[in-house]
């Protein structure tokens, strides 16, 4: 067997929502909202399966969808994309995500990762042959410094994979710390794979900044979005793949062996769904900022110490001023003995890890947050 994908061992998000399951506790552990998604998406999907086309759609997504994407990034991101030559369709972002390290990395090539990291990220590297080198960042603020940049690029590094908005931080990268990352990357002669599946999910007035739309980073860049998130479908695993033609024409080849292609009725549907107009995407982070704040205000009110979120769907609480200094435990007894399943985001290191830190999913409905506000009452006291 493969020793990178034999030796993994059983996931802390498994663990935790096994846990769940079995003592029948509130699952705040896994990202994924309890809404159905928007009603005229998924009527669309249902339409295309009935009355549309169902047998293989073109290799990069069908055209409508291609040309959805380079409209809706022209209109919210200020980003000109070519559909025909610089916008691929995929099955969702993780596969999206592989495809790009298959195709842009050989055995020994460098790898800089920003921990705490999506949890594929690094069986994703070492399966592509990747050296991965790690970038720690640390709360309250999770910020890029130069010297740790400066400490994990090399002569060898080949790639960047970064995360922004950042699951599981809940931050949302400023120019700054953007400028700073694309002067290394040109520095190094890098390409930096940009997971921005997050990228409509940023609050209090925020706007996304994609890196690919930074001054050097135009060919550069491979973008990377995901229809999961932007219509809080998460089952649905559509990615949308943007790179500069010389990039996608290798991204494609590895995308061709690896799914090929994607459901063609919820292209369709998710093309729709891109140029709705702005007052849903509006509405949507309207909607989601409400449920942030009232758990926010819940968790503060029971004197837990909370961190910023500015995107995502998650909220961190510091567990330090509990007298808790192991994360993994702490979640532990949460489920068992209150009923509640966090995420320890020690989880999301490789080394190094933070232990201070649980997230929780605020992607729920106020029922749902003020029954877990109820079982956690006196945690704080």
């Amino acid at each position: 067997m493969n020793s990178v994908l034999a030796g993994l061992p059983t996931t802390v998000f498994e663990v935790m929502s096994r846990l769940a399951r079995e003592t029948g506790a509130i699952n705040l552990g896994q990202g994924f909202p309890d809404d159905p998604g928007p009603a005229d998406v998924r009527a669309m999907a249902a339409d295309a399966v009935v009355n549309g086309w169902n047998q293989y759609p073109p290799m990069l997504g069908l055209p409508e969808l291609r040309q959805a994407v380079a409209n809706h990034y022209q209109h919210h991101q200020g980003l000109a994309l070519d559909a025909e030559s610089e916008v691929m369709i995929t099955s969702g972002a993780t596969e999206a995500i592989a495809g790009a390290l298959l195709a842009l990395i050989e055995p020994g090539d460098e790898v800089v990762l920003f921990q705490p990291m999506y949890d594929a990220y690094l069986p994703l590297v070492r399966r592509a042959g990747g050296v991965p080198r790690f970038v720690t960042l640390k709360p309250p603020h999770w910020r890029l410094s130069e010297e740790a940049l400066a400490a994990a690029f090399s002569e060898r590094t080949k790639v960047v994979l970064f995360n922004n908005p950042l699951n599981p931080s809940a931050v949302v990268y400023a120019r700054e710390d953007l400028e700073l990352l694309a002067r290394f990357c040109e520095r190094f002669d890098a390409i930096a794979i940009c997971d921005e599946v997050w990228e409509h999910l940023v609050f209090d007035g925020r706007r996304h900044l994609p890196l690919m739309t930074l001054p050097g980073m135009r060919e550069r860049c491979v973008k990377i979005g995901s229809a999961g998130k932007i219509f809080s479908l998460t089952g649905w695993k559509v990615g949308f793949v943007s790179a500069a033609p010389e990039i996608l024409k290798v991204l494609a080849k590895a995308h061709q062996f690896l799914t090929f292609t994607t459901p063609p009725n919820l292209q369709s549907a998710v093309a729709y769904g891109l140029a709705k107009d702005d007052a849903y995407f509006e509405g949507m982070r309207r909607d989601f900022a409400r449920s942030r704040d009232r758990f926010t205000e819940g968790l503060r009110s029971l004197g837990l110490a909370v961190l910023p979120s500015e995107g995502t769907y998650f909220i961190n609480i510091d567990i330090t001023p509990l007298g808790e200094e192991d994360d993994v435990a702490f979640c532990k007894r949460l489920v068992a003995e209150r009923g509640v399943a966090a995420i320890p985001v020690s989880a999301f290191y490789h080394e190094n890890p933070v232990r201070n830190v649980v997230r929780f999913c605020f992607a729920k409905k106020d029922a749902t947050l003020d029954g877990a506000l109820e079982r956690l009452a006196g945690l704080g006291r």
